[in-house]
This record gives structure tokens, C-alpha cells and sequence, in this order.
């Protein structure tokens, strides 16, 4: 049978101090020693860790591991980020985001003027 481990703990509740002593379970005891493997244990032959291996075949021989879901490189959205990378590579400024509305202070200023 596996050894239990205690650990003293001090608890401070209204100006009482008690010591409470915990224990962990035995199965628990190996693992934070070092000893044993956490996790799931992983059969050499499933489908999981052919396609890893296939995977780390095709890194190793030079070839590229895309993720994610593929781009339609004919879609509007690409077509839209090619002109934005053309623009910053001419130099340009690509803007993001919401365009600022002018302030109430400012507009009475530009119609004063």
C-alpha cells in the first residue's frame, strides 16, 4: 500500500488559529514525486499517432504544416487585404478601425470660421 502525505495547514479565523492536516490520495503520492507519467497513456498504433507521425515526416522532409481552415484566394476579403498589402508596401498608411466622429466643440469651431 502506498504511503500518505500530510500537510499541516494554519487557519486563521477570527483571531482563532487552528491546524488542520491534510492528506492526499495514494495515487496522487507517485506522481508528485517524479515518479510515474501524467495524462492519458497513448497506443502506438491509433489513428492519432499515425497522422502525427505523418505529420512530423512531412516537417522533417521540408514540406510546410498549414492549419486552420483554408483561404478562398478569390474571395473579396483576400482581394481587399492584397490592396492593403500593396499599400503598405508603396509606404502607405492602411487605417483600421471605426473613423472618429468630430467632437460638438470642434464642428461649432469649423462653422465659426
Amino acid at each position: 500500500m502506498a504511503k500518505k502525505i500530510t500537510t499541516p495547514v494554519v487557519i486563521e479565523f477570527n483571531d482563532e488559529i487552528e491546524t488542520v492536516e491534510t492528506v492526499k490520495a495514494p495515487s496522487t503520492v507517485g506522481k508528485e514525486a517524479g515518479k510515474g507519467s501524467k495524462g492519458r497513456p497513448t497506443v502506438a498504433g491509433s489513428a492519432r499517432q499515425m497522422r502525427l507521425a505523418a505529420r512530423e515526416a512531412r516537417v522533417a522532409a521540408g514540406g510546410k504544416v498549414q492549419r486552420g481552415r483554408p483561404s478562398v484566394q478569390t474571395s473579396a476579403r483576400q482581394a481587399k487585404l492584397a490592396v492593403q498589402a500593396a499599400r503598405v508596401a508603396a509606404g502607405g498608411v492602411v487605417k483600421r478601425g471605426r473613423p472618429a466622429i468630430k467632437k460638438v466643440d470642434e464642428v461649432a469651431a469649423e462653422v465659426a470660421a
